[in-house]
């Protein structure tokens, strides 16, 4: 996989002045207020805003569910997102996977995927982080699935748009301690082998 990402990445030294950027971002502003919104929250608060945000990508999971033509996979993302936005109390509680009704992981890009697109390049984004060409084409489809973006009110979809994105650096943290080594080959190595897990639906095919 090494290999194959290195071929993956012609820009790499254009990447790695943007892995730095991120970086230098992340460890001055974005952890410290992740690792400070854990501090505060309670546990049970910090799952419900994480379960309420994964509900809200629901709506792009059953959108690009639909544009692949899974409609299996539409019919559960479509169960999923009404019975954890009702029952769920705007999806704080997921009792859709305790009824069996497990999660799809969907984005625009694996749609892109799906219709022929290659991934082309890797390429680190600023403040998005690592993408590939067809991925960040891919992050303006994903843009428009998300339901707060038509509200009128500023504030308020601003202030969800910043929670979305602490609550994701949150969900990250633990997972830290996994990176050894050259940080930007491992999260480039990471990012490109789980792209591959998703546009193959978990079938990737063994290099023996």
């Amino acid at each position: 996989m090494t290999a194959i990402a290195e071929d993956q990445d012609p820009w790499e030294t254009f990447n790695r002045a943007i892995f730095r950027f991120n970086d230098t971002l992340d460890t001055y502003f974005m952890k410290p207020v992740a690792k400070g919104y854990q501090a505060i929250a309670p546990q049970f608060v910090e799952d419900g805003v994480h379960n309420a945000y994964r509900n809200i990508g629901e709506v792009g999971n059953l959108a690009n569910d639909l544009l692949q033509v899974k409609f299996h996979d539409a019919g559960v993302d479509s169960s999923r997102l009404l019975l954890n936005t009702t029952i769920g109390v705007l999806g704080f509680v997921d009792v859709a996977t305790r009824m069996g009704l497990n999660r799809n992981d969907e984005d625009f890009g694996q749609t892109l995927g799906a219709w022929g697109v290659s991934s082309g390049p890797y390429v680190v984004l600023p403040f998005f982080g690592p993408s590939t060409v067809r991925d960040t084409g891919g992050l303006i489809g994903d843009a428009f699935t998300k339901p707060y973006i038509y509200m009128n009110n500023t504030t308020a979809k601003n202030a969800l748009f910043a929670g979305e994105v602490v609550d994701t650096r949150a969900s990250l943290l633990s997972a830290e301690k996994l990176i050894t080594g050259d940080r930007y080959i491992f999260i480039r190595n990471a990012y490109m082998q789980s792209r591959e897990f998703k546009a193959q639906d978990g079938k990737v095919e063994d290099d023996f």
